[in-house]
């Protein structure tokens, strides 16, 4: 197993802290957000990962001997949503996690013993356009939308198997190759084969993560923290 994290975002709801600091490397409780998601894949066991850069790609160096990982750097960060970024690691995505690098993980609810691709999801609530599973009762996803509510959506953390990793690398070779890419996020991708591919959820705690989009979650998720006293 490996572990792809995508930091190649510019996090521009997140100034002034992300004018010279990336969005990822921003401390939630006093850590740097990648830093705990690597911390938790070595904890499971996972130890080749690799991590694309894009906007001040030169401050995730320290990585590099700090923790061993794979830089990879996306020079187009500034022009196309992360559909890019995933493409240049096309390569790795068979038996490999994919984590959103804007994702604080509270919890550690990485699992390992996985026999079929997933979406780590946890229910939250009054959210605006997020990215929705629908499930069945075995938990196979059917359909992937983008709506507002209070529902199960994708806690930025995947696991692809070898058979649907090589897919949906084909699948993004295809859009790269053949179409107008600039708005797509890699997981239109998915969105898209969802009924080629064998995907089920994970559950996961609504409370196991926050997604850091902005100064105002930042605030909220160190305002639970320190409730919780984690």
């Amino acid at each position: 197993m490996k572990a792809i994290i995508l930091a190649a975002g510019m996090g521009t709801r997140l100034r002034p802290l992300t004018n010279d600091t990336p969005k990822s490397l921003v401390k939630v409780a006093g850590e740097p957000m990648i830093e705990r998601q690597i911390r938790f894949l070595k904890e499971k066991g996972i130890h080749e990962i690799i991590v694309v850069t894009g906007y001040l790609h030169e401050k995730f160096e320290y990585l590099k001997e700090r923790f061993g990982v794979t830089l990879i750097h996306n020079d187009k960060y500034n022009l196309f949503n992360n559909i890019y970024t995933m493409y240049l690691v096309r390569d790795y995505l068979q038996d490999a996690f994919v984590t959103e690098a804007d994702v604080f993980m509270v919890n550690n609810f990485i699992k390992t013993d996985l026999e079929h691709s997933t979406y780590f999801a946890g229910i939250k609530h009054n959210f605006e356009q997020e990215w929705i599973l629908k499930f069945d009762e075995t938990d196979r996803i059917h359909d992937i939308v983008i709506e507002d509510g209070t529902d199960y959506i994708i806690a930025g953390v995947s696991y692809w198997t070898q058979t649907d990793g090589l897919y949906i690398k084909e699948k993004l070779e295809e859009a790269i190759e053949s179409r107008d890419y600039k708005n797509l996020y890699w997981d239109n991708i998915v969105q898209e084969n969802i009924n080629n591919i064998h995907l089920k959820i994970t559950k996961v705690n609504s409370d196991d993560w926050f997604e850091i989009d902005s100064i105002e979650d930042l605030e909220r998720a160190n305002d639970y923290l320190l409730s919780t006293k984690l």
